[in-house]
């Protein structure tokens, strides 16, 4: 009798201390952050009523969708620690598929955007079953590979265009309210990108992952069914580029491939938002997309569009990483040091 009093003490410590470990986090983590964001960003486009903003629109819209895909891409390269580099197949997947119903049937993209999204994800399901036997370097250039060989059959597949791809219909708005459609269809897949990569983390699913980027031998030992895990995320991941790419496509009226099977744009980007933002985290990510297409923007106008700007912007990504290995919100987290309003985890 007096051991199972024991034992109600030991449970009822133990959830105490767990309560006190959850109003901790709570007291860190600022909640209403991303809502006052996501509300901004709703009434951004009402500056067009003052003036012209129609750039301005534009480099948001243009970081979204950055935000989509790279919030993305942390599934399987942030949570599950494969690095892909191969990305924009799905990309360019989305673009076609939807590209190609709106340009017979008339459906527009913004609404075909959730099926090409499934058929990435199928894809990803399937050319995942086959890469995810390897792990490392080899996985990495079979990623490489795989945006190799979809550019080529892109190239010759005359029923999508070939080589000079896709023309699309424009939607037929004044030129100062035609951006809006896109800028929301980009900042409703940004919001459930963030969202949903928060929800994977903090999942059952999500932990498996986490366990397999630190020791998938462990974590398979441990009863994780590790190769159904990895297939899955990079299913998902796949999902969010093939979204992000039906949107593009219409919005950019064309579909070609050296635009959309681009290895360094829709595939190495995200890759390196994420990296530099900092993986597996939430915030990172986003924070990784606003300073790239930051960095980028400012050195397109400084230096012009030439090899010394992604020269230059390569260069602020290596002294950056230099002093945050980890991300800048990584390495900030790692050292508490991480500001409130960053702490999204």
């Amino acid at each position: 009798m007096a051991s199972l009093d024991n034992a109600d003490d030991i449970l009822a410590a133990r959830k105490a201390y767990n309560d006190t470990l959850v109003q901790a986090a709570d007291r860190t983590r600022v909640t209403w952050l991303p809502p006052l964001i996501l509300a901004v960003l709703l009434v951004f486009p009402v500056l067009q009523f003052v003036g012209n903003y129609n750039y301005a629109i534009h480099l948001a819209l243009y970081t979204l969708m950055y935000v989509t895909m790279a919030s993305g891409w942390n599934i399987l390269g942030g949570f599950t620690g494969y690095i892909s580099l191969g990305h924009s197949v799905f990309f360019a997947v989305g673009g076609y598929f939807a590209g190609m119903v709106l340009a017979r049937y008339g459906i527009s993209t913004l609404i075909m955007a959730p099926v090409a999204g499934l058929l990435a994800a199928a894809l990803g399901y399937m050319i995942g079953l086959i890469t995810l036997r390897v792990r490392g370097p080899s996985f990495i250039i079979s990623s490489i590979a795989l945006v190799m060989i979809c550019r080529i059959l892109f190239e010759k597949w005359q029923f999508v265009g070939g080589a000079a791809g896709l023309s699309l219909p424009t939607n037929g708005l004044p030129v100062e309210w035609a951006k809006l459609p896109y800028y929301y269809a980009f900042l409703a897949m940004a919001a459930f990108g963030v969202w949903a990569s928060y929800r994977i983390k903090h999942s059952k699913f999500g932990l498996g992952l986490r366990a397999i980027s630190k020791d998938e031998i462990k974590a398979e030992s441990a009863g994780i069914d590790t190769r159904f895990y990895k297939v899955l995320a990079f299913g998902i991941s796949a999902f969010f580029f093939g979204i992000a790419g039906a949107v593009w496509g219409e919005y950019l009226t064309y579909v070609r491939p050296n635009i959309f099977v681009h290895i360094l744009y829709f595939s190495v980007w995200p890759a390196l938002m994420c990296i530099l933002g900092g993986k597996s985290t939430i915030a990172g990510p986003v924070i990784g997309a606003i300073l790239i297409v930051a960095f980028n923007e400012f050195f397109v106008a400084t230096l012009g569009a030439s090899a010394i700007n992604i020269l230059a912007t390569g260069l602020i990504m290596a002294l950056t990483l230099m002093f945050f290995p980890l991300g800048l919100v990584g390495t900030l987290a790692k050292h508490n040091r991480l500001p409130r309003f960053l702490n999204w985890d």
